[in-house]
């Protein structure tokens, strides 16, 4: 992917290396997968809270240097979420969707504190509506090659983008009364609506990637591959029976890794958020 010259975005908070109330016991790449599970079979976000909290222990200062590699990745994240907001802010102006509010990337190590509960790094990236900021701790690029063999800079872009697509969710109002509704369902419907959310945060992630390529001309051959890559191994199904040898259709909160390239691609070749409703689509359309 190329890069060369673009602009970092100024809307991030670094905190890497600041403690946070709690360091994970583990490396993330000993609990990633099953923090990632945790979701994946059903549980939220307060579930895998409790699971990586079972795992830590009391929060200490610990000295923090950050390495030329997770370096590149912070700049590299930087101007990713830079494009996000180029690609959005333009296409909202365009389509009469109102002003598009820039979210903030936080970049954190271990433990962070935000306005959905306490983030751990073996959660994986995720997006908080509730102070509209997404988080990640750049050691799981890391995670994803080791664990899951998804590894590329157009790959590491597709998880950004994925969560800026909650953020886009979320402006549009589309999160809000989703979750809204996952409140008073059962445990079964709240995981088919949850699909439902994932999946459309990865069309939006497709959308951004074909206006980005249009803007900046910067995908390379073997680009979309890796993101394609990623998506596939990412799959409720795909995860499930990595870890445990079967898949149990009913626990999927993320989506099929065939769904997941599906809507990946879809966003790609389209560039138009309107086919990307997945709530209306029954589950056999998904």
């Amino acid at each position: 992917m190329r890069l060369d010259g673009r602009r970092e975005s100024s809307h991030v908070e670094d905190r890497r290396g600041l403690s946070g109330g709690g360091k994970a016991g583990l490396g993330i790449g000993g609990i990633a997968i099953v923090a990632i599970l945790t979701l994946l079979m059903g549980g939220d976000l307060g579930d895998v809270l409790q699971t990586v909290g079972g795992l830590s222990g009391a929060g200490t200062e610990q000295s923090y240097e950050p390495t030329a590699e997770n370096e590149a990745l912070a700049k590299f994240s930087r101007q990713i979420l830079a494009s996000t907001e180029d690609v959005w802010s333009q296409y909202f102006q365009k389509n009469g969707l109102g002003a598009y509010k820039n979210p903030t990337l936080v970049m954190y190590t271990g433990s962070t504190s935000t306005a959905c509960g306490q983030g751990q790094a073996a959660m994986g990236p995720f997006y908080c509506s509730a102070d509209e900021k997404l988080y990640i701790d750049l050691s799981f690029f890391s995670s994803m090659k080791q664990q899951l063999g998804a590894d590329g800079d157009f790959a590491y872009a597709y998880v950004i983008a994925h969560e800026v697509g909650h953020h886009v969710q979320h402006v549009l109002g589309t999160l809000d009364q989703a979750h809204s509704k996952m409140a008073r369902m059962s445990k079964a419907d709240a995981n088919r609506m949850s699909v439902r959310i994932e999946l459309q945060a990865d069309f939006y992630a497709g959308v951004w990637a074909h206006y980005e390529n249009q803007m900046f001309d910067s995908i390379e051959d073997g680009d979309l591959e890796e993101a394609i890559r990623c998506a596939s191994v990412i799959g409720d199904d795909y995860l499930q029976k990595k870890a445990q040898g079967y898949a149990v259709e009913e626990s999927f909160t993320h989506g099929t890794a065939a769904q997941r390239m599906r809507w990946l691609k879809k966003g790609m070749s389209t560039g138009d958020i309107r086919q990307g409703n997945t709530f209306e689509l029954s589950d056999n359309q998904l």
